[in-house]
């Protein structure tokens, strides 16, 4: 039912009626935001990267085929983004540690430490399902829906996820 009517204002969104991506965005944004922010590991960063990506997507939105996943194809094109974005970032030079201060630790907008810790110790599958049913509060089944995986893989990689995290954090708290 869902991604039938995200399916309807794709093709709205196709045929000019700019209203209809308030909806598309809505439904489809936290997915792309987490699957940018597991690869660039910078909220500002994956906050430009999402709204680069909405552009992007806008653009080649004819090349979009209906009836396949739209949120799986945006990921697609943030997580490209990102990759190109660090790839950038490796290229250049840091001159002012003040510029780039999120690389010594000394950020002031870092990622909470337990999403910092997931997506070290978690494969980047159990760390976006992990992020879009505990942070962003989807359901399991919405989940399943938008990585176009069964919900019984969605639930055990979840489990799974949490469960690793919480083996890590005793190990710490017994250190």
């Amino acid at each position: 039912m869902e991604r039938e009517k995200l399916e309807r204002k794709i093709a709205s969104l196709k045929a000019g009626d700019a209203r209809a991506f308030d909806y598309v965005y809505e439904h489809t944004h936290k997915p792309v935001y987490f699957a940018i922010l597991y690869v660039v590991k910078n909220k500002a960063d994956a906050e430009d990267l999402l709204q680069e990506t909405f552009v992007r997507a806008l653009r080649s939105l004819g090349s979009y085929e209906a009836g396949s996943n739209f949120t799986g194809w945006l990921v697609r094109i943030g997580k490209n983004l990102a990759l190109n974005h660090l790839s950038r970032a490796r290229r250049e030079v840091a001159t002012d540690f003040s510029e780039q201060a999120w690389k010594y630790g000394t950020h002031e907008h870092e990622l909470p430490y337990i999403f910092d810790l997931a997506a070290k110790v978690l494969a980047e599958d159990e760390y976006e399902i992990l992020m879009l049913c505990q942070t962003a509060g989807y359901k399991r089944r919405e989940v399943a829906a938008m990585l176009n995986i069964p919900i019984g893989t969605v639930t055990w990689k979840n489990n799974e996820a949490l469960k690793k995290l919480r083996k890590i954090l005793e190990q710490e708290g017994d250190a």
